[in-house]
């Protein structure tokens, strides 16, 4: 009766989705080894990965407005622990895919269920502010999981990382169980499935928003699929792997850390997006020029100042006319957007070049964004005709 949802433990549970995912990077060429398959074959584990978390977003998210944000939360984190302890004991790839998969659908609550109940918390220019603050977070959580990945890989292989993750759930998942509250509101409509999938799909203000979020995610996390392999192709000791996750950490928190400024300045939702995507399309072009040398990390910092911008920005208004069913429209867009972003790694895994998915990515968040002005003007000079 006396738990709140303090920032703390909202930070804790929308960082482990990242965390988790992070840590398994540098296992990737353990997994190639281990397991006897290609390096292709070991980097579509992480686009299986986010095929199952779309998956779980639609289920968990629905759950919330179902039966509650806490015990969906409880469940999740559960479910997570126990796949990552058969994880541990794969036998074979198809085992160790069937368990990641498991996995990331538990995992999956941690990002959906979270936003609901900060969107239960919170409103308007308060959840951007929030949002914000959650970036700065998830700034901090790529480099705690790539350098505890590097340690525990380089120490225990990939079945250390595999309980690693099972310690990291358990200890949430007690954290979860003391202290978090139900957020949900008593009167919460309990919407048509359907039917609120019917709004969303017919929505393309929806559509920008998954767009978005696919494509600076595809931006980011095409680093950590395919970086690893470019670290041993240059004959590279595999903890540098892992302190580069400091170097990237750093850049999302200075691109969260300018998107607060630029908030508190007033800057409109199209500016900054159009500053994330070109920041994003000059890195692409500079790790291209460098990709034959390790300097090639340090541009990838304009690429996750970027995310660090442009992502607490779409969170916080994609929803903005759906507070009639949030959990249940954010399991939509969490669904929509992991299913493409889960796409582009599988493409990205294919052509093992970062450098050509940034610029091909960055490219098309630019026209997405001029699409959306092109939009917006056409709005405005409609109300301005029939006034």
């Amino acid at each position: 009766m006396g738990r709140k949802l303090t920032l703390t433990l909202a930070t804790s549970m929308m960082m482990f989705p990242q965390v988790v995912e992070t840590i398994y990077s540098p296992a990737l060429t353990d997994i190639a080894e281990g397991f006897h398959v290609s390096a292709e074959m070991a980097t579509q584990t992480l686009s299986y990965y986010f095929f199952a978390f779309a998956i779980g977003i639609v289920t968990w998210g629905r759950l919330c407005d179902v039966i509650g944000r806490r015990p969906t939360i409880l469940a999740g984190v559960a479910l997570y622990m126990l796949a990552s302890i058969v994880a541990i004991f794969s036998g074979s790839f198809i085992e160790l895919l069937a368990a990641r998969g498991l996995a990331a659908f538990g995992a999956a609550v941690g990002s959906v269920g979270t936003q609901t109940v900060i969107r239960d918390q919170f409103d308007g220019k308060e959840l951007a502010r929030v949002f914000s603050l959650m970036g700065i977070a998830m700034a901090v959580s790529p480099a705690i999981g790539v350098l505890s990945g590097s340690f525990l890989t380089h120490y225990w292989g990939y079945q250390g990382v595999f309980s690693g993750l099972a310690i990291l759930a358990a200890t949430l998942l007690a954290y979860v169980t003391w202290k978090l509250p139900e957020t949900r509101p008593e009167q919460v409509i309990k919407s048509s499935f359907f039917g609120t999938l019917g709004r969303m799909v017919n929505d393309s203000d929806i559509w920008h928003s998954a767009l978005l979020v696919a494509l600076f995610n595809i931006c980011m996390y095409s680093y950590y699929q395919l970086a690893p392999f470019r670290f041993k192709d240059l004959g590279l000791p595999e903890q540098w792997f892992g302190y580069t996750g400091i170097v990237l950490a750093v850049g999302v928190g200075i691109g969260a850390t300018i998107n607060k400024l630029l908030i508190a300045k007033r800057w409109l939702f199209t500016a900054l997006l159009t500053l994330a995507s070109v920041l994003s399309l000059i890195g692409g072009i500079l790790v291209f020029l460098l990709k034959d040398t390790v300097w090639f990390v340090l541009p990838m910092i304009l690429v996750v100042m970027a995310y660090g911008i442009a992502i607490p920005n779409i969170l916080a208004r994609a929803l903005r006319h759906y507070k009639d069913c949030i959990g249940t429209s954010g399991a939509i867009l969490g669904l929509m957007y992991y299913l493409l972003l889960g796409t582009g790694l599988v493409f990205a895994g294919l052509a093992q070049q970062l450098s050509a998915v940034l610029i091909l990515s960055s490219l098309c968040t630019l026209m997405l964004v001029w699409s959306i002005i092109r939009r917006e003007s056409k709005l405005v000079l409609l109300e301005s005709e029939s006034i």
